[in-house]
């Protein structure tokens, strides 16, 4: 069994929502075969919050690794999801605020109140990109996060289509910034373009940065070149193959080229590398398939980051 609980943390003139998704008992843990599995940190996409991972019936990612016993905590960034202020006219705030003082204050927090040494992170879409560009800007991120799992996670979208066309280069380059003109913000729910609301300023910055150069829009720290030198935590990047604009595959491989990881592995869901389906965007994690399908694949490798070190222990 699985429980739930919101946190709220203060953060500015309001408060950061992080779920909390957490084992009611892990039989596990009293057999004394893992002694504490290192928390979880997810983080959702553009025009998205951290329902993508999570449901009140306990379907999703998040209460998937629960049931193994880990304990995940969802982030809402400011404005999403439960967190506070909602997003309005004037809400100033973009990917920036994500990168150099969300993600850093959410580690700090998980850190303190798990006693864990390490977190796992794990984005979807623009959330990995996010989530990537805080461990290659900062040392004491590179030594606390211990893995990145994305999922459909790109920076740049080079592949050419009509699709891409009319959804990034209509839709996103140009309609959306002349609907958040008028509103003061992209009110994604209201004209069915997502399952949340995007600021203007970020979506102005992930506009130029998928266009564009890794650079910050704020005080022009060069990811890019940060990357090359980065303590890269073991990395896996997850694509859908029924996903050909927002993350397209190749899109995903740039990504990790770009990166520099040195411990990284790339997977495609598809029927012919052995899937139930060739998953899209969103459905790679709200199909309900998944939990039957690559979910545990997922789960089997969270669990051997803490059953190798357990296995070494023994030994010795």
């Amino acid at each position: 069994m699985i429980e739930q609980e919101s946190i709220f943390l203060s953060y500015r003139t309001g408060k950061l929502h992080l779920r909390k998704i957490f084992p009611v008992q892990d039989k596990q843990s009293q057999k004394g075969e893992i002694a504490n599995k290192t928390p979880i940190l997810m983080l959702h996409g553009a025009m998205s919050n951290g329902r993508v991972f999570y449901s009140q019936k306990g379907r999703g990612l998040a209460c998937f690794l629960a049931r193994l016993g880990f304990t995940v905590y969802v982030l809402d960034s400011c404005g999403r999801g439960l967190s506070t202020p909602k997003l309005s006219k004037g809400f100033e705030l973009g990917q920036g605020e994500v990168i150099r003082e969300q993600l850093p204050l959410v580690q700090e927090f998980i850190l303190q109140h798990t006693q864990a040494s390490k977190v796992h992170w794990c984005g979807h879409s623009w959330g990995g990109v996010l989530m990537a560009s805080a461990i290659a800007r900062y040392d004491h991120l590179q030594h606390s996060v211990r893995s990145l799992l994305t999922f459909g996670s790109k920076r740049t979208i080079r592949t050419r289509s009509l699709k891409k066309w009319l959804m990034v280069d209509l839709v996103w380059n140009r309609l959306a910034p002349s609907i958040a003109s008028g509103h003061g913000y992209l009110a994604a729910d209201r004209w069915k373009m997502g399952m949340d609301n995007e600021s203007k300023a970020s979506l102005a910055q992930s506009i130029d940065w998928v266009k564009g150069d890794w650079i910050d829009h704020d005080d022009h720290f060069d990811y890019a070149k940060a990357a090359k030198t980065a303590h890269w935590p073991v990395s896996w990047f997850i694509a859908g193959a029924k996903d050909p604009v927002l993350g397209n595959p190749s899109d995903v491989k740039d990504m990790m080229s770009e990166c520099q990881i040195p411990q990284t592995q790339f997977s495609l869901l598809s029927r012919a590398n052995g899937y139930k389906h060739d998953y899209g965007h969103g459905d790679m994690l709200t199909h309900i398939d998944c939990e039957q399908d690559h979910f545990p694949m997922v789960g089997d490798w969270y669990l051997g980051f803490d059953i190798a070190p357990l296995r070494a222990a023994h030994a010795s």
